[in-house]
């Protein structure tokens, strides 16, 4: 058996395969054995190393050196003058500095632990790291009523948007006597800027099958699916080749681990429609049906996906389920505040030094995850807003960001958690025109079902494009709020009714700005 000097892990998410990772490997395939350095340094693809918009991104294990936009013509000069020589090529590298601002908080990971270190294609590493131990945990020394309650006592709140407490979500399902109870994973990320579910599972798709696994034990599910979006197609690769490994392990399938407890998930792969992020439409869809929202009740714990008792659960909250398990709600609830456990994963986007993928504990602040995992403010610039929680977020202006990041600050701003997406902008952004994308985006996303979303996006369609023309006047404002507020009290479902929350804080935080843009219309 091969002892290596060193890893080379290179980025194999979406964006570093768009980028040239593929052959970026092959070049450090045939210059490592042009070197005689093949038996010294192994290669691994692995999942996000945490950067976005920076090339292929690789790194040099054991000593922990970044380097960004490595091309293959740049792979020769890597490999004599660092991995030969010892002398990092510094044109390629990450600073010193910039490690240390974007800090990728290995030590105090739950859902990425192992993203960005494993092979995310190879069962037997995800094994290695004390995957699946979990599973075996749940399936061998726990009564399924044990792991709802575990869970339950966990305080787990779900990471899709709605914050809904899962182990209570499962006790409504767990009692039900029935044969044909159903497990369905929500990896449909239609909003603009998220995309934490797709990093999860492009890094560690072992990791959610794994609680996927843990949930239909404990609420005596037989069948799971995964709903991910059609244009996820390395997640949906990952995850197919997860699967397949998980059977061949006799993880998945017939009387698993000699337990009569039998399992198999399977995929759904979606069209690509933000209203299917609601559960009862995602349900629609995956039955073959148009994807519009349901009547509730009957909630879905009850009457689900093809009448059947159906627990639905978001990626990010699932993959939390193995350390819940395996360490204890207790150990969980060590991390975050007292009022909101565990971390939460972020996607840093927009006007940042250092766009990229941060996990940290609940309750951290707005402006520390900016600061320490962005890299603080790009090109000097002054920080003016950040919408938190994807485009059905909302605004925050300067004077919030020492907002701390959980269920129940957020709330007190009337703002959400979400999808995870936290697009910073700079003092140049036009705020109308940030109001005016997320308006357009709620717009072409409506579904039609409901009067009050459909024409109401289209009327506050009319009404912000009259601002952001010049010939808007405040009673344009007033109407948009009030049509807002109308959606939200009279929509059929969380799209129409959540639109409020960006255009009202818009308008609060960034009063002068609107107000200036009407004043002469009068």
């Amino acid at each position: 058996m091969s002892i290596f000097r060193g890893h080379i892990l290179i980025g194999f998410d979406e964006s570093g395969v768009q980028a040239g990772a593929k052959e970026v490997k092959n070049a450090f395939e045939k210059n490592l054995a042009k070197l005689n350095l093949d038996d010294e340094y192994k290669i691994l693809e692995t999942g996000p190393l945490g950067f976005f918009g920076q090339g292929v991104c690789l790194m040099v294990y054991p000593e922990q050196i970044y380097y960004h936009n490595v091309t293959p013509e740049n792979v020769p000069l890597i490999c004599e003058e660092h991995l030969l020589k010892g002398r990092p090529v510094k044109d390629l590298l990450f600073d010193k500095k910039t490690i240390e601002l974007h800090d990728f908080n290995y030590k105090n990971r739950i859902v990425l632990d192992h993203s960005g270190l494993i092979d995310p294609e190879n069962i037997e590493e995800y094994i290695g790291a004390n995957g699946y131990l979990a599973w075996e945990k749940a399936l061998t020394q726990m009564k399924p009523n044990d792991i709802v309650n575990e869970v339950k006592k966990s305080e787990l709140r779900g990471r899709g948007g709605a914050g809904f407490t899962t182990g209570l979500k499962w006790s409504f399902t767990a009692p039900i006597e029935s044969d044909d109870k159903l497990i369905v994973i929500n990896a449909d990320e239609g909003e603009p800027g998220t995309f934490k579910d797709r990093l999860i599972m492009e890094g560690d798709p072992h990791k959610l099958l794994e609680g996927i696994m843990i949930a239909a034990y404990a609420v005596g599910a037989h069948n799971a699916y995964i709903y991910v979006r059609g244009e996820y197609k390395l997640c949906i690769a990952r995850l197919r080749k997860a699967i397949q490994q998980a059977k061949e392990y006799g993880l998945l399938g017939k009387n698993i681990m000699d337990s009569g407890f039998d399992l198999d998930i399977d995929i759904k792969i979606g069209a690509g429609a933000y209203v299917c992020g609601e559960e009862t439409a995602l349900i629609e869809s995956m039955e073959g049906n148009r994807g519009t929202p349901r009547t509730k009740p009957p909630f879905p714990g009850v009457k689900g996906a093809w009448q059947k008792p159906t627990v639905v659960n978001n990626v990010e909250t699932i993959a939390n389920v193995p350390f819940i398990i395996l360490n204890g709600a207790d150990a969980y609830k060590a991390h975050g505040t007292g009022e909101c456990f565990g971390t939460k994963v972020y996607t840093i986007l927009g006007d940042v030094a250092y766009p990229g993928l941060c996990e940290v504990d609940m309750g951290v602040r707005l402006r520390d995850i900016i600061n320490k995992f962005g890299g603080g403010m790009k090109d000097g610039k002054k920080f003016k807003a950040a919408l938190v929680g994807g485009a059905a977020g909302v605004f925050l202006s300067d004077e919030r960001l020492d907002v701390k990041m959980d269920f129940v600050s957020l709330a007190e701003y009337m703002a959400v958690l979400g999808s995870g997406a936290i697009l910073v902008m700079n003092q140049d952004v036009s705020m109308i025109e940030m109001l005016y994308s997320v308006i357009r985006f709620f717009r072409h996303e409506s579904c039609g079902k409901c009067m009050p979303c459909s024409v109401g996006t289209q009327e506050l369609f009319v009404l912000i494009n009259k601002v952001r023309n010049g010939y808007g006047t405040q009673d344009d404002l007033d109407k948009m709020l009030l049509i807002a507020q109308t959606m939200k009290d009279t929509a059929f479902c969380a799209l129409g009714q959540s639109l409020i929350m960006p255009i009202k804080s818009a308008f609060d935080n960034f009063k002068e700005e609107f107000e200036a843009a009407v004043k002469n219309n009068e």
